[in-house]
């Protein structure tokens, strides 16, 4: 249920690695101050970044830093007369590997010879854009770098996303020249301290990309098949009430069956850029009597767990402590006898 898989938004090299790129928490860079008209500018080039992952063929291995953890992926990407396919491997610890047409993914555990089919998800790096992307501008703003740098060999500039508040983070990217493709990413903490990064090691974007890289490896005929199924649901119609964050709407709000006896209704909300999830569960003592309440983080992922009623409610979210705690916890349930 709470999977990060490299997160939203995830990174690369140490700050020490990138000296002198000046894409390192506290290092100066080449900045324009934002001008009359910064704001479509910028949404122009946000949306032009997200085509760019959609839309083009590569393929390379980025690595992800979450606090004190890295983790390297393979990733291919390409698009062709199907739609998207993609094929990503994580190379670090226990195999695991997610294969992707379109909205529908397959996920592979050769550990547990297990083939988990689920709906898809777009938010993976190099992909930027959350749901609506019109509020970013209020409440980021966005200053470019003309200065060019290098990253797995290629020239990319440099963009930051400084939030207005404290209630989300900034992020500091490199954009390939050419192409859009983000090739790297942080994340910055309301202190301007980096929470966490991502970035390609090693690319190849266009005609190197082949098809066949696609294909997996592994043969899965006799491993197990487990669906894991998702649908619209009105959270509201069956008595929850959330107040948003200032800038965050809901994008979605689904009811998923993990296994034959677990649902979980999730609302995701999003700025555009940063995301949340609120997961709910129907409290079970036997499983959950081990599970503690209160706040865990993982790098620039907080999470916050408490009880509700008989339920369970746990917020998910690439968002500052403070914002996840607060979301969760003006959270209210009005049961339909009593309303």
């Amino acid at each position: 249920m709470m999977t990060q898989q490299g997160g939203a938004r995830s990174a690369r090299w140490a700050c020490g690695l990138l000296a002198g790129l000046m894409l390192c928490a506290g290092a100066p860079a080449a900045q324009s101050a934002p001008a009359a008209g910064a704001g479509s500018d910028a949404l122009a080039f946000l949306q032009q970044v997200q085509q760019a992952a959609r839309s083009l063929d590569y393929s390379g291995i980025y690595v992800y830093q979450q606090g004190h953890v890295l983790q390297a992926s393979r990733l291919v990407h390409l698009v062709d007369g199907t739609g998207e396919r993609e094929r990503l491997e994580v190379l670090d610890g226990a195999p695991r590997e997610c294969l992707r047409q379109n909205g529908i993914e397959q996920c592979l555990r050769p550990d547990h010879k297990v083939v988990i089919i689920q709906p898809a998800r777009s938010d993976h790096f190099p992909g930027l854009l959350l749901g609506n992307s019109q509020a970013i501008t209020t409440h980021y703003d966005w200053r470019a770098s003309s200065r060019v740098y290098r990253i797995a060999g290629r020239e990319c500039t440099v963009s930051e996303l400084k939030a207005r508040d404290h209630l989300r983070y900034s992020y500091r990217i490199c954009t390939d020249v050419k192409t859009h493709l983000l090739l790297k990413s942080q994340t910055l903490d309301p202190a301007g301290h980096l929470v966490d990064q991502v970035a390609f090691s090693s690319i190849r974007v266009g005609a190197d990309v082949q098809p066949a890289s696609l294909t997996t490896h592994w043969d899965t005929r006799n491993w197990q098949l487990v669906t894991e199924s998702s649908e619209p649901t009105d959270l509201r119609a069956q008595g929850w009430r959330f107040t948003l964050p200032p800038g965050f709407q809901s994008v979605a709000e689904l009811s998923r069956q993990i296994g034959p006896d677990h649902a979980v209704n999730q609302l995701v909300v999003s700025d555009g850029l940063a995301a949340i999830s609120i997961f709910i569960e129907t409290f079970d003592p036997k499983r959950d009597q081990n599970i503690r309440q209160g706040d865990l983080r993982q790098g620039a992922v907080n999470i916050y767990r408490m009880r509700l009623a008989s339920y369970w409610l746990t917020a998910v979210g690439e968002a500052p402590a403070q914002t996840v705690r607060d979301l969760a916890r003006a959270v209210q349930y009005v049961p339909q006898a009593a309303r």
